[in-house]
């Protein structure tokens, strides 16, 4: 099969595309088609040999499928020909992907498989941050930073499901308009103007209940100045490049608390099953519409990483593996 290899030495120069084995169903895998990857920041980072998951090389990275189930062995839960999108490891950018049948989502007839493709990722981060990590609440005042990107649009959906009061920020008037298109109530356009102060004037002076910040560096550190009393400050991830250093006297002053969101299959099965269960409805109800940007051919993995890095996307990246 084709697939995207990062060879032995870290690094974007040591990506190729090229052949491997496909994948069989050992340790009761399935063994999934896959017409396209979701694109994460955390790829580039694996793929440079800079992520905390660090796969033998050479390895295939990628790390969401959504496709058709090849192969399955028994008592997976799964039958070939089901629709499916999964968070896997590493092997998604290829044309046939080992899947763990507990990170399998099946995607019922009906539903667009490529917009099913954000929720394994995307959605499902902010699922856990905005309902276990914080439960927001009707009325909460939301600030979702970096508000046009994957994870943060999907965060504007949920908290404006959720009732909440949803304020995003993103870089340009087009970004805002996409974020207030998928239920954004208020948007700051982070390059003209001073977020916290706009969110103060926003809230009168309230502050934010919930931050989403997957930004962190300069923006997380300056988001300890627009939390509400007893609010919550979601570290959802670093795109910025840099781990902020909060100040530990704001959150005392504020009663405030910086919390930390992770998740992994191996210790939050059951969440997850819910999560995924719950998101799949939400899809099939209208509730959540995931932007998927699939213009990225096969061939086109650099460039995708790229622009994702650069912040020249809005939405879910994918890589289109096969028109089936």
């Amino acid at each position: 099969m084709r697939a995207w290899i990062s060879g032995e030495t870290p690094g974007r120069g040591g990506l190729v595309l090229g052949e491997r084995r496909q994948p069989g169903t050992t340790e009761g895998r399935l063994v999934v088609r896959v017409r396209a990857a979701g694109l994460n920041f955390s790829d580039g980072l694996m793929i440079d040999g800079a992520y905390q998951v660090r796969p033998p090389r050479p390895f295939v990275p990628g790390q969401e499928v959504a496709g058709v189930v090849e192969a399955a062995p028994p008592g997976a839960g799964f039958e070939p020909g089901e629709r499916v999108v999964a968070k896997v490891d590493w092997g998604g950018f290829a044309e046939y992907a080992s899947v763990r049948p507990d990170m399998a989502i099946r995607v019922p007839d009906g539903l667009d498989l490529t917009a099913a493709l954000a929720l394994p990722v995307v959605y499902t981060t902010s699922m856990v941050a905005l309902t276990h990590c914080a439960a927001v609440r009707p009325g909460d005042w939301v600030l979702v930073h970096a508000a046009a990107g994957g994870v943060g649009l999907a965060a504007v959906e949920i908290a404006k499901a959720r009732g909440a009061r949803v304020i995003a920020t993103a870089g340009g008037s087009a970004k805002l308009a996409v974020a207030a298109e998928h239920g954004a109530d208020f948007g700051i356009d982070y390059r003209t103007e001073d977020f916290v102060a706009a969110v103060k004037a926003l809230t009168g002076g309230h502050g934010a209940d919930i931050i989403f910040d997957p930004v962190g560096g300069d923006v997380g550190e300056a988001s300890l100045r627009a939390v509400a009393h007893d609010g919550t400050l979601l570290v959802v991830g670093f795109a910025s490049g840099r781990i902020p250093a909060y100040a530990a006297n704001r959150l005392l002053l504020k009663r405030a608390c910086a919390k930390g969101v992770y998740w992994n299959h191996d210790q939050d099965r059951e969440l997850l099953e819910r999560i995924g269960r719950e998101l799949v409805a939400m899809l099939q109800a209208g509730t959540i519409r995931p932007l998927v940007d699939d213009r990225y051919g096969f061939e086109a993995l650099p460039q995708a990483l790229s622009d994702l890095e650069d912040r020249r996307s809005t939405g879910k990246l994918a890589l289109r593996i096969a028109d089936f």
